[in-house]
């Protein structure tokens, strides 16, 4: 995810406005009163800028947010920048987290919802090689899986929901990377969908990848969280910025090519390259929108999809309540 960018061109904003005659006079004598009425809010991102978030960067540069009037700063995670912690100190509104994340976080006091999920399937992968692919999760069996040690859990989790033997497999732990993989070290990685494949994809080799969302594993990832303060005291502002974040999820929706080509350009300074960003925004949309986001519109979940959640999480020392969950925000935007 490396280099070169063509540069940015924000999209004019106040569309209505500028279609009549009296878009010019409105801007001019009203301008400042309507920045004077913008809210500041922080979206706080969960790591460094790509496409992973390009419905957020499509809503800026649409101007969705301003017309809710925010004014929204997308603030980058990373290795050393945790979500949780600015979301808690009030210095961003809401943070972009995983129902993981959220359920450790609560168990240690924090005071968090979840009010939306964008990815509909957790994007865990077990990636392997053609001519020694892992299909199901009974093929792990016998076979040497390159992970993080810290995710054992997530396997074991895999291996209780799907029966399967996990002393039949041999974990090797390597770092994030698909060379052990291609070396033949290992004959499997757990990764995300949208990174290594991609990655490998890049270069040219073929991998075959098992979404073990597919196989019960079922943790939202990517979801939106906020205070129990905010929800109180902030409504109006989350409801506006969720709003924002549908509008412009749609929109990528409709052209992740475009949203690809609007990331490399908004951050030119980022490392990232246009082919590798094209393929991730391809490759995340089946993770993001679904039948249930068809019918009830972006970031939706049921009481279905939590109670699936709670029983994944319990796999994973998480013992969580459906309350963790807040869909009250999310039926306000919808229904506007």
């Amino acid at each position: 995810m490396t280099h070169a960018s063509p540069a940015y061109r924000p999209t004019l904003t106040r569309r209505r406005l500028l279609g009549t005659g009296l878009g010019a006079a409105v801007l001019s004598l009203g301008g400042g009163l309507a920045r004077a009425q913008t809210r500041e809010v922080a979206l706080q991102l969960s790591w460094l800028h790509s496409v992973q978030f390009g419905g957020s960067y499509i809503a800026r540069d649409k101007g969705y947010w301003t017309d809710q009037g925010l004014s929204v700063a997308l603030n980058p995670g990373g290795p050393n920048a945790p979500v949780e912690p600015p979301v808690v100190a009030g210095n961003a509104l809401v943070g972009i987290s995983a129902a993981d994340y959220t359920a450790a976080a609560v168990a240690q006091g924090a005071p968090f919802k979840i009010i939306g999920v964008a990815m509909q399937k957790n994007p865990f992968v077990i990636a392997s090689l053609p001519d020694n692919p892992v299909n199901e999760p009974k093929d792990l069996e016998g076979k040497r899986i390159g992970m993080a040690v810290a995710n054992t859990p997530v396997l074991q989790a895999l291996c209780s929901l799907n029966d399967v033997d996990i002393d039949a497999i041999e974990v090797v732990p390597t770092q994030y990377d698909a060379a052990p993989l291609v070396a033949g070290q290992v004959d499997c990685l757990l990764c995300w969908a949208t990174d290594l494949p991609v990655a490998m994809a890049i270069q040219g080799i073929d991998s075959v990848t098992m979404l073990m969302a597919d196989h019960g594993y079922a943790v939202h990832s990517q979801t939106y969280i906020a205070t129990q303060d905010s929800i109180a005291n902030r409504r109006d502002d989350l409801i506006a910025l969720l709003r924002g974040e549908v509008m412009g999820w749609n929109d990528y929706h409709a052209d992740p090519a475009a949203a690809a080509a609007l990331t490399v350009g908004m951050f030119p300074d980022a490392g990232l390259d246009l082919q590798t960003q094209e393929l991730q925004a391809e490759r995340q949309v089946p993770l993001m929108f679904s039948d249930l986001t068809e019918e009830h519109g972006f970031g939706w979940f049921t009481d279905e999809t939590v109670a699936a959640n709670v029983e994944t999480l319990a796999l994973l020392g998480r013992d969580v309540s459906p309350d963790m969950w807040d869909r009250s925000l999310l039926q306000d935007v919808h229904d506007g």
